[in-house]
């Protein structure tokens, strides 16, 4: 099919148009040959025009195409790669760039191998280190266009093929090239970085604000232009990590420090120094204000908007330093910048008569910059105005006109400033130099692009012979991948020709060329400018096409380069070649007394080794004379030899570059600016194609088009073009062979497309024509379809109206009849009705009006009595803030003068200390002090060296002495806190019995008060009885009152019950919410502590090496002291070695530092984590409080249940202080035992008193308790006799074994003979064994209170279910409920004292197992074993038959006798053998296959409780910090390995829970047997350490994710985006067409992964993690992180590829998801919100899916999406692509109608930057479940595997 015939009618063309350069047209007619005109029609207007062409213009179109160019199908419009467009020509690239770019704002797009560029104008959220994550490890094409694309690409080459690769941007001023280059650095650090944190890159980054600083400039096109162009050599090593960088600089614009345009700058530099001149270090620089000089004043413009020069100067001093940069460099780089601008300043006098000039010597900027230069000012003002001519014969002095000397002074500046950039370049490259052998390298090169202005210079000629050079590589570049590509296919193709530009890079540096030619005119003594123009035009204008001569003009010529022609004006060419700077300045400058960078600027490399002398005085400038004269004669010829010029320097350059380049494997970026006013997103045409001609953007299209653009593979093409198949053409199992026969077919030339080995070439708009092929097939299908359809349809309705009209009929004739019954009846009740209604309405209102106005006058007068209140209260406040605010004032105004007169008395101290410090310098300059001190200073020298090493001895032996002084000032130190220590403890112990006896007082008060109240409340129940009686007669009056009450309160009881439980869920969720966010927060402190503490590893390690270093430096030091010291060190009393010696323990100190701040920065941690803990405890105890409040406002009906409530708490707050009190007394007696074990045992002796008064406090706790028993009896009685009067039948029985009050009495009485005080040492025995005999009595009794409680309480059950039947009076039943509240408070009151005695008991237990061990000691026979067992009533241990079940089939459960105690004994040094056993020498495999789950952790609990057995500090904290350590070696050893993290997670927690469940915590032990409560540690409280291996958990949590991630993160792509799960719905998908290099994609050929292959991988890691019996809410919690991690992962490359935005690929999606959905209801996970993560997919699914036309659409999509961010939404509404013609694009109304109803719905997030992205790194707050265990430890026996013989069980 030939091209002509596609011009049919609706075609698309594009024709020329003077505005928008092409402009879209449709064709009204078909076009035959022989037409003369073509009628179309413009897409914006409604007339139509002809394009009217001649006969000849007619023929040639038919041959050559002439005919207007044709638009590309709506499918294709906005594609990523420019190349895959079917036709390629200039207004389709014009247009897909400004869709792109205007409506999708899209800045990157791909040219083939090149990347355009857009400038936006505007900051994006596309460079974060998420979008480089993204784009690391991608092909080229298979994400967005991007920079950061293009530079994977040229690393993941340098990496597989181990070539060196360029990336080279261009483009002009103002396009963004120095960003672009900026962060393709940026991405080069970041994937190129080290696994250590490392200098090497941040300094990398830090040659930027450097260079910018001092190589870019404002522009009218660019803020922030780059003057200069640079190539940045990045180097690698073996393992392609960064090591260094290199940096060369090209055709630095020195003219612009000089002078600039209207509205343009000089550099930053000197504007930044500007903004700094109030700072006090530059004082003494002198700078004024950048209004103030004159080269910075020249384009009436020093500032740029939002810039601040200031901030941007600290950035570049804070770049240099890290560099490397000294203070003393700084400064000095600082002066001669200061003093180029007081340069700029010096006023140059004209003397009109002589034609001469002079410059005042005492011209304050002239002082200033000899100062600042430290050079003569006489010599300097004399030559700015003169210079010196030397002949064979004799020098002459020739005095300069005054612009002569402007421009020699202007000369001078720029030769200072370029001298300067390279030294500052060269200082850069230093500091970046690889400190290893450099393996391979990126180059990135940011060069200025083709340059055309109304007057075109020497600067625009070398920067387009630069872009000729860079064309031409280009060209050829792209060329030899067109052939690689046909010829690795093998198709038969012909030579592409293409523009060269050789001819006219030969005009430019050719022999006599142009260069050549001005450097032959620049070495004449009287060259100029027209003579150098006459003879290009005598050499070149007749023999070169691309050379052309203005009609005009005789002062300029035009070159036409490849992208355009460019007039140059030759004023001043070859003053800017040869660069001309005076000799005499120059030498007066390499003369300078600033030696360490002003003269070194201006020596050259041959002058290196030569040493200059000051030109100071008279003797220095007659040296400086005599050299220019003696060696006039012999340096003459070798300067002439050595010097160059520009153009000779940067051709010299070029070559080099091009060289490199050519070596290299480029890649290319080219910068676009799309308009000339900086406004973002807004594209002009005219600029735009003006720009993409100069770039050679078309050029690779045009080289494209010439051969086959358009390729597909032969998959591609079956499944798309299947449809135009006949089943004889496929040949099943060969889809080549299929292609070939169909495109036989349809395509009858051959030369229109190719078959190669892997894929189909084709010609430009094949692909089109076999779209609209494709097209119509499809549209007939449709319209069959829809045939069928629609008549069946049609009589499917037809059918069902007729079955409907007659059922309608039936029913509409029996429902008129009903009508009219249901009419008479409603009419007749409505009469009735009406009646009674207006008597109810009437009586309702007047209740209401009384009502109000009642409530009216209430209110009124409330607020007038609270308005006056408020009056008389706000007067009297004003007062007293009035007296407050004077009183202020006053001591404010008395501060300030204050520090006035402090601030007046230090400048004037300062300003005569400046006078001073000012003589004493001129004094210290002075010829005679400087005599003075030349006098036997050698001398003085030798004496100085040994009274140094005698000095040095002195000062070992002193800080040997000074060590010694701090150790005995530690010592002493220690000794006084003890002592200190000491004092407090006695004080506080006497506070301490103080506060007993008080306590004690108190609480006998208390119990006073309490029997005045039960009095008060006896007498209160016998006036209720009374008024029992008379209520009775009133109960038939209030029956049916009561009824309607009872509904009311009902349905009050429903309502409030239901705004109860409302608002209690709303505080449960905030509360849980705020507790959500602390664990988050504190558990991402765990995170950056981890990182922190692996940061301080690395750390350690490089202080050791930087002392080693130290070392190794001051022993050479110490050598080369040795050695005789160069004359010159006689001015310095500092020794250089010593100077770096100090910078080496400077470097040591900083290290130091870094520590310190390291440990502060844990030390904050470790407090705010202790702060989130109070902060927890106390939301807790808020909550608590709540539930407590609502309770009681409940039950607060009766004023005598709130008192008694109120004493019963209050009874027992006293019991739990006099607990605390009774454990504080035990402590002390404990202790007290301890510290006298051997000590006399007289009657007199400290252990022996404390038992006695232990011994009394005991026998009155015991009577306090025996009160309150009898008490609680007494109350017990006459709640019995209550119940009598109530109950029909009332029975009365009394438990047998109830003690009486007598035998109580006689108990009491019994305790009470016994006198402790006479007692001796040997009774003490007998007195313990009365006790607990005493306790055990006491024990029995509070059973059968128990008892007798159960009992009342079933009686009380029953009697309700016997009068059921009766009607209860609501006083009665209220009585009744209060008693037996009462009843339930004091059996809770009777448990608590049991357990308290309980507690006692035992420790009364510890305390006779002490003295009998004491008394053994001493030789005192102690109480026999069988005894104590019996008097203590000990029960015998059993073992719970309950934990059978759960351990089954688990070899290391063994049932033990009642003799072991779950506790396994180990001696000294079997800690550390043990946890190496338990902890290291475990493999997780082995444990989970064959012992029991959990057993290192209980094994580990069970060595704790030893040590809380013995009750040794030491034991027990050694042991938790060998567990600790022994983790984290585990964790740092096997960090990669998933089985070995996920067992010690199960185990931590395991040993986490064991922890809290064996406390003593009542909250923890709620679901303990008996035997594990017995089992619970008794000495020691381990609440601090269960936040430690919490923290430990959390690191473990952490990293098992990060492992989960790491391995199935290649996996989500392919098989969530890329795989085709439903098999036939790749056919509507369009191939991406990118042509990306082959060496990036065959090479790139891995696993194909599914949807299965992920599920199968989880389902492993499910089973492990249960294998290790892992808790069911841990794993759902990993499970949630995963599933989030896997969301964020695919909706972050969707966002970032376009070919996944259409409908087919949402179902893909989609159906995915539903597969982790169902794996997640399968593996029994569904229930802890891991289907919700998933929710952003599946909503981006349907987004993809659900129509998009309407309003009702728009917000239909904004309900639905309510997990995706605006800018997600809007993004993917512009990324959606049509697969097929009958698919429709989002039109951008649509998309405006979107944005504007998520800003009305989401306000907020409009309100901030939104992030585009998902964040993948994001982790969610773990909390970690309490489980308690079921297993006893004493069912647990050591495997003989785990190699524990050394441990016994006790």
């Amino acid at each position: 099919m030939t091209s002509v015939e596609l011009y049919t009618k609706r075609a698309r063309v594009w024709v020329p148009d003077s505005e928008m350069v092409w402009t879209a047209a449709t064709i009204l007619e078909d076009y035959k040959e022989g037409d003369k005109s073509l009628k179309i029609k413009l897409d914006n207007e409604e007339e139509l025009i002809e394009i009217e062409d001649s006969v000849e213009e007619l023929d040639f179109a038919l041959k050559d195409g002439r005919l207007p160019p044709l638009c590309n199908p709506d499918v294709l419009i906005g594609e990523n790669d420019l190349t895959s467009l079917s036709y390629l020509h200039e207004p389709a690239v014009l247009h897909n760039l400004q869709i792109r770019f205007v409506e999708r704002n899209q800045i990157y797009t791909y040219c083939g191998i090149v990347l355009v560029a857009i400038n936006p104008y505007e900051d994006l959220s596309i460079y974060s280190n998420d979008f480089i994550q993204l784009y690391s490890g991608h092909n080229m094409g298979e994400m967005d266009p991007h920079i950061f694309a293009i530079a994977e690409e040229a690393f993941k080459q340098m990496t597989r093929e181990n070539k060196n690769q360029s990336i080279i941007v261009t483009g002009e001023s103002g396009a963004g090239k120095t960003v672009s280059a900026k962060y393709t650095m940026r991405y080069f650090a970041t994937v190129g970085g080290s696994s250590m944190e490392s200098q090497v890159e941040k300094k990398v980054l830090a040659s930027n604000p450097i260079m910018e600083a001092i190589g870019n400039a404002k522009t009218t096109r660019n803020d922030n232009s780059s003057r200069f162009g640079k190539y940045i050599q990045i180097s690698f090593n073996k393992k392609f990590h960064i090591i260094g960088a290199h940096m060369r600089t090209y055709l630095l614009e020195k003219s612009r420090v000089v002078s600039q345009a209207p509205d343009e700058r000089n550099y930053h530099i000197f504007y930044q120094l500007c903004a700094c001149a109030d700072l006090p270090q530059f004082k003494p620089l002198k700078l004024l204000p950048a209004e103030n000089f004159e080269y910075t004043r020249v384009g009436n413009c020093t500032s740029i908007e939002n810039v601040d020069d200031q901030k941007e100067f600290q950035e570049t001093v804070h770049a240099l330093t890290l560099l490397g940069v000294s203070t003393k460099y700084q400064s000095l780089m600082f002066r001669i910048l200061s003093a180029i601008l007081h340069m700029g300043n010096i006023e140059i006098i004209e003397d009109e008569r002589t034609d001469s000039c002079r410059v005042e010597e005492d011209d304050p900027h002239l002082v200033t910059m000899c100062g600042l230069l430290g050079i003569e000012v006489g010599q300097m003002a004399k030559w700015f105005c003169n210079r010196k001519i030397t002949t064979m014969a004799e020098v002459l002095i020739k005095p300069l006109t005054a612009d002569q000397a402007s421009f020699s002074r202007d000369a001078l500046a720029k030769h200072v400033y370029e001298k300067l950039f390279e030294w500052i370049v060269d200082k850069v490259n230093r500091a970046l130099t690889a400190s290893e052998k450099e393996n391979s390298f990126i180059g990135v090169l940011d060069i200025y692009g083709f340059e055309t202005f109304e007057i075109n210079s020497f600067e625009q000629f070398c920067i387009n012979y630069a872009n000729e050079k860079l064309q031409q590589q280009f060209c050829q570049h792209v060329f030899k991948l067109e052939q690689e590509e046909y010829v690795r296919e093998k198709i038969e193709w012909k030579f592409i020709d293409f523009t060269d530009n050789q001819p006219c890079i030969d005009l430019i540096e050719k022999k006599l060329g142009i260069l050549d030619l001005l450097d032959d005119e620049c070495r004449m003594p009287k060259g100029s400018d027209i003579a150098w123009v006459q003879k290009l035009y005598d050499k070149h204008l007749k023999s070169s096409v691309h050379f052309e001569k203005p009609r005009t003009s005789n002062t300029a010529f035009v070159i036409i380069h490849f992208a355009d022609k460019v007039r140059y004006e030759v004023e001043g060419f070859l003053d800017k070649n040869r660069d001309t700077v005076h000799e005499e300045q120059l030498n007066i400058l390499k003369a300078s007394q600033v030696r360490y960078l002003v003269s070194e600027l201006f020596i050259d490399k041959a002058e290196g080794s030569k040493e200059v002398k000051a030109g100071v005085g008279r003797q220095g400038v007659r040296m400086v004379k005599q050299t220019s004269l003696g060696g006039a004669n012999k340096g003459k010829k070798s300067s002439k030899e050595m010097r160059k010029t520009v153009g000779n320097q940067f051709q010299t350059s070029l070559v080099k570059l091009m060289t490199t380049l050519n070596a290299t494997t480029p890649h290319y970026v080219r910068c676009i600016k799309p308009n000339d006013f900086k406004q973002s997103f807004t594209f002009e045409p005219k600029r735009a194609v003006q720009q993409l001609r100069a770039c050679g953007v078309l050029e690779t299209i045009r080289i494209s088009a010439a051969g086959f653009p358009s390729r597909w593979t032969y998959g591609e093409f079956y499944d798309r073009y299947r449809v135009l198949m006949s089943s004889k053409e496929i040949v099943k199992g060969k889809p080549r062979n299929t292609c070939e026969n169909v495109l036989a077919r349809l395509i009858s030339d051959r030369d229109k497309y190719q078959p190669g080995k892997t894929k189909i070439f084709f010609r430009a708009g094949q692909v089109a024509y076999l779209e609209k092929l494709r097209a119509d097939k499809l549209r007939a299908c449709a319209v069959m379809v829809q045939k069928h359809i629609r008549g069946w349809l049609v009589k499917k309705q037809y059918q069902k109206k007729k079955r409907a009209a007659i059922i309608i009929q039936r029913y509409s004739r029996g429902m008129k009849a009903r009508r009219l019954a249901t009419f008479l009846r409603r009419t007749k009740a409505a009469v009735q009705i009406q009646r009674y209604w207006r008597g109810y309405v009437a009586k309702s209102r007047y209740q209401k009006i009384r009502s109000a106005v009642i409530c009216i006058q209430s209110f009124t007068r409330g607020m007038l009595s609270r308005h006056r209140y408020r009056i008389i209260l706000r007067q009297a406040k004003a007062t007293i803030i009035q007296a407050h605010v004077r009183g202020w004032l006053a001591r404010v105004q008395h501060r300030r003068k204050l520090r006035a007169i402090v601030y007046l008395q230090s400048c004037v101290r300062r300003m005569y200390a400046k006078r001073e410090l000012k003589a004493l310098k001129i004094e210290a300059r002075s010829i005679g002090h400087i005599k003075k001190l030349n006098q036997g200073m050698e001398n003085k020298i030798m004496e100085l060296q040994r009274k140094l090493d005698v000095a040095n001895k002195e000062t070992q032996g002193l800080v040997k002495k000074a060590v010694e002084a701090d150790n005995l000032r530690a010592r002493v130190r220690d000794m006084e806190s003890r002592e200190a220590e000491a004092e407090k403890a006695s004080a506080l112990a006497t506070s301490l019995q103080e506060e007993v006896l008080r306590l004690r007082k108190s609480l006998e008060d208390s119990q006073a008060e309490t029997k005045i109240v039960r009095d008060e409340l006896e007498n209160e129940k016998k006036h209720k009885n009374e008024a029992v009686s008379a209520l009775n007669e009133e109960k038939s009056d209030l029956e049916e009152q009561l009824e309607g009450l009872l509904r009311e309160m009902e349905e009050f009881r429903v309502e409030s019950k239901r705004n109860m439980d409302e608002a209690v869920a709303s505080a449960k969720s905030s509360l849980e919410e705020e507790l959500e966010k602390e664990r988050s927060s504190h558990q991402s402190r765990i995170k950056e502590y981890n990182r922190l503490e692996q940061r301080y590893d690395n750390l350690k390690d490089e202080l050791e090496l930087t002392r080693s270093q130290a070392v190794a430096i001051e022993t050479t030091s110490a050598v080369s002291s040795a050695a005789p010291s160069p004359p010159e060190s006689a001015y310095s009393s500092i020794n250089p070695n010593a100077v770096e010696g100090l910078e080496n323990m400077k470097n040591d100190m900083n290290g130091v530092n870094l520590l310190a701040k390291m440990q502060k920065k844990v030390k904050e941690l470790e407090d705010q984590k202790k702060e989130l803990q109070e902060r927890v405890i106390e939301k807790m105890q808020e909550k608590a409080d709540e539930d407590i409040a609502r309770k009681e406002a409940a039950d607060s009906d009766a004023e005598h249940d709130r008192a008694l409530s109120y004493i019963e708490s209050y009874q027992i707050e006293e019991l739990t202080k006099e607990k605390e009190t009774l454990k504080q007394d035990l402590g002390n007696l404990r202790q007290s035992i301890v510290d006298s074990a051997e000590s006399s045992t007289s009657k007199d002796s400290p252990a022996f008193k404390e038992m006695y008064s232990q011994m009394l406090a005991m026998q009155d706790e015991l009577e306090v308790r025996r009160n309150q028993v009898i008490e609680l009896k007494g109350n017990n009685s006459t709640l019995k006799e209550t119940l009598v009067k109530y109950r029909k039948a009332s029975k009365s029985s009394s438990p047998k074994g109830t003690m009486t009050t007598a035998d109580l009495l006689g108990s009491r009485n019994r305790m009470e003979d016994i006198n402790v005080e006479e007692l001796e040492k040997s009774d003490l025995k007998a007195v313990l064994v009365k006790v607990y005999d005493h306790n055990r009595m006491l024990e029995a009794e509070l059973d059968v209170e128990k008892k007798n409680h159960e009992a009342e309480l079933a009686e009380l059950q029953s009697n309700k279910y016997m009068n059921g039947s009766m009607t209860i009076h609501d006083d009665i039943q209220m009585e009744l409920t209060r008693l037996s509240s009462e009843n339930l408070e004091l059996e809770a009151q009777v448990e608590s004292l049991e357990k308290q005695n309980k507690k006692l008991k035992r420790q009364l237990k510890l305390y006779s197992k002490k003295l009998n061990h004491m008394e053994t000691e001493l030789g005192v026979p102690g109480i026999k074993a069988s005894e104590s067992a019996m008097s203590l009533g000990a029960p015998s241990i059993q073992v719970n038959g309950e934990d059978a079940q759960s351990v089954t089939g688990h070899p290391a459960v063994k049932h033990k006798d009642s003799g072991i105690s779950g506790m396994l004994k180990y001696g000294k040094g079997d800690d550390v053998k043990a946890t190496k056993e338990l902890i290291l020498g475990l493999e997780p495999r082995g444990v989970a296959a064959s012992l029991l789950p959990g057993l290192p952790a209980h094994l580990l609990f069970m060595l704790l409780r030893y040590a809380d057995h013995r009750n040794n500090d030491s034991m027990i904290k050694n042991l938790l910090a060998h567990i600790i350590n022994s983790i984290k070696k585990v964790e740092k050893e096997h960090e990669g390995d998933f089985e070995y993290i996920s067992f010690w997670l199960a185990n931590t927690c395991r040993l986490l829970n064991n922890m809290k469940q064996y406390s003593g915590d009542e909250q923890f032990m709620q679901d303990n047997t008996g035997t594990q409560k017995e089992h619970c540690l008794r000495n020691f409280d381990l609440a601090e350490y269960r936040q430690v291996f919490s923290d430990m958990a959390v690191s473990l949590y952490q990293k098992l994710v990060l492992l989960i991630m790491h391995e199935i993160k290649p996996m989500i792509v392919p098989a969530m985006l890329e795989h085709d799960t439903i098999q036939g719905l790749s056919s509507s998908v369009k191939p991406s067409g990118m042509r990306g290099r082959s060496s990036s994609r065959s090479a790139e050929s891995g696993e194909q992964y599914t949807v299965e292959t992920i599920i199968k991988q989880l389902s492993q890691y499910h089973i492990v993690m249960n294998q290790h019996r892992m808790d069911l809410q841990l794993i759902q919690q990993i499970f949630k992180q995963v599933m989030y991690s896997i969301t964020a992962h695919t909706i972050n490359n969707q966002l970032l590829r376009k070919e996944l935005c259409n409908w087919s690929k949402a179902m893909q999606i989609r159906f995915n998801a539903s597969q982790l959905e169902e794996w997640i209801r399968k593996s029994g996970l569904g229930d802890a919100g891991l289907k919700e993560m998933l929710d952003p997919l599946v909503q981006s699914s349907q987004l993809l899916q659900v129509k998009k036309q309407s309003e009702d659409d728009a917000k239909e999509i904004c309900d639905m999406c309510t997990q995706l961010t605006p800018v997600q939404i809007v993004k993917l509404l512009n990324m959606i692509t049509p697969t097929n013609d009958y698919e429709e694009r989002v039109p951008v109304k649509f998309i405006k109608m979107v944005q504007s109803k998520l800003k009305q719905q989401r306000p907020d997030a409009y309100s901030g930057k939104q992030p585009l992205l998902m964040d993948n790194g994001h982790m969610f707050a773990i909390s970690f479940p309490y489980v308690p265990s079921t297993l006893s430890f004493d069912r647990i026996a050591i495997p003989d595997s785990l190699n524990l013989s050394y441990l016994k069980l006790i």
